[in-house]
């Protein structure tokens, strides 16, 4: 079972009308229409399509619409569907009441959907009493659940295995300070501060500080609050405001003067929990950089491609470094694309009339998701020449169709871009582009 890592929760009225009634007789024989004849009415789906119709785009026209026509037909077949553009509509007007009814309603259906189960929990947990806070603890077990599922999976998105490993620990992260502060408003602050802190060394987070600091407060433990809005204020969280930031400094300063007096010595804090929060996020990262050389890959040439197959296919990592100040011509595949296979052998052709000039080099790169049907697609095919995997540059390059051709001219710069194939064209094309290339200053 693959997990949703992504809620899709918009429809077209399309969707909505696909089904397709019977009408019956009161002694409920099917009553066939005679040929060539139009279907019988549906008042029911006419009504929908009114409904739909009359809202357009606008999300409180569409859940108005959308209620109505589930108290008037309570049976539809349709619930499931209209459940989920009504939480659609709710969160495009951050209506927290009808987020958590149908979000409930569809979690029960679809137990694994992480983006609505964080959605969920979220806006149970702002409700900030204890009886929401115990349904927000139940949701996060199953998160906790659903994302261990997904880290069995390969890497999604063309991620590097570093880069997913990252997402997930930040997404468990979340989990865990979610948590937290679900333990707290249901009258467990100790518990609370117990997972904030887990939430802490998964992996650092503004959030996860801030809901520390904010139950070590309960607790009384008001110097190690201190440290922990410290910790939030000057760690480097892309999810951090700055009107975050400004509410963590606010926040120190009444700490600490109420405690001393004066706000005198507050910058030593500060400065060690910037020594701190540095010191960890680098540990991390050199840490994930040993495990995945292309986690932290800035630049085309920062990549280390992994090699498609046996020796005769490429047995060695490609340094992409290696190739600076060449012409370097990226050839983006993948074994279901038939286009592809169609420019190989024109793509061979440019390569062999190159193959004396040391200077252009020719890098085929492959997109699969799965790559273990490499190896064998290219024993069935033939293809002789090394293939590598994409190990993230597909991502970096912005690759959004297969086949592409990206041409780098010596400086590193992307001086041809070529999505498509155009069969009676394409050698001619991809040598006028590669000449262009090797003339760029």
């Amino acid at each position: 079972m693959k997990i949703r890592i992504s809620i899709a929760i918009s429809v077209s009225i399309a969707c909505l009308f696909a089904a397709t009634a019977v009408a019956q007789t009161p002694d409920s024989v099917v009553t066939l229409p005679a040929p060539g004849a139009p279907p019988p009415p549906n008042p029911e789906q006419e009504e929908l399509a009114r409904v739909m119709n009359e809202a357009g785009n606008s999300p409180v026209d569409i859940i108005r619409g959308l209620e109505g026509y589930l108290k008037k037909y309570p049976d539809t077949k349709q619930r499931a569907i209209i459940e989920r553009t009504l939480t659609k509509a709710s969160m495009d007007v951050n209506d927290r009441d009808r987020i958590i009814l149908y979000g409930e309603k569809i979690l029960a259906a679809v137990p694994d959907d992480v983006q609505l189960l964080d959605r969920v929990m979220k806006e149970l947990i702002d409700k900030a009493d204890a009886e929401s806070a115990k349904r927000a603890l139940e949701y996060g077990k199953r998160y906790e659940t659903a994302i261990g599922v997904v880290r069995k999976q390969p890497p999604q998105g063309h991620l590097t295995p570093g880069q997913w490993s990252m997402q997930l620990d930040r997404a468990e992260a979340r989990i865990f300070a979610m948590e937290a502060q679900a333990f707290g408003n249901a009258g467990n602050p100790a518990e609370a501060v117990r997972t904030a802190l887990k939430s802490w060394n998964m992996y650092p987070t503004g959030e996860g500080a801030r809901v520390a600091a904010a139950w070590l407060i309960k607790l009384g433990r008001t110097k190690e609050a201190i440290e922990y809005y410290a910790n939030a204020f000057t760690l480097e969280d892309p999810a951090s405001l700055e009107a975050d930031r400004a509410r963590d400094r606010t926040r120190m300063g009444e700490l600490y003067t109420r405690l001393n007096g004066t706000e005198k010595g507050l910058g030593d804090i500060i400065l060690e929990a910037y020594d701190r929060t540095s010191a960890v996020m680098h540990e991390r990262l050199e840490s994930v950089r040993q495990k995945d050389p292309n986690a932290q890959a800035a630049d085309i040439f920062d990549f280390i491609l992994p090699p498609a197959g046996g020796a005769d296919q490429g047995a060695e990592p490609l340094v992409m470094a290696t190739l600076k100040g060449k012409t370097v011509i990226l050839d983006f595949w993948a074994t279901w694309c038939v286009p592809c296979r169609a420019q190989h052998p024109i793509f061979e052709k440019v390569r062999a009339h190159y193959a004396k000039d040391p200077d252009v080099v020719f890098v085929a790169v492959d997109t699969d998701d799965d790559s273990s049907l490499v190896e064998p697609f290219l024993i069935q095919q033939g293809w002789e020449n090394p293939t590598w995997l994409e190990g993230g540059t597909e991502r970096k390059l912005a690759i959004s169709s297969i086949p592409t051709t990206i041409v780098l001219d010596p400086a590193g710069r992307i001086s041809s871009r070529m999505a498509g194939l155009i069969p009676d064209r394409f050698e001619e094309m991809l040598t006028q582009r590669i000449e262009e290339a090797r003339q760029s200053k």
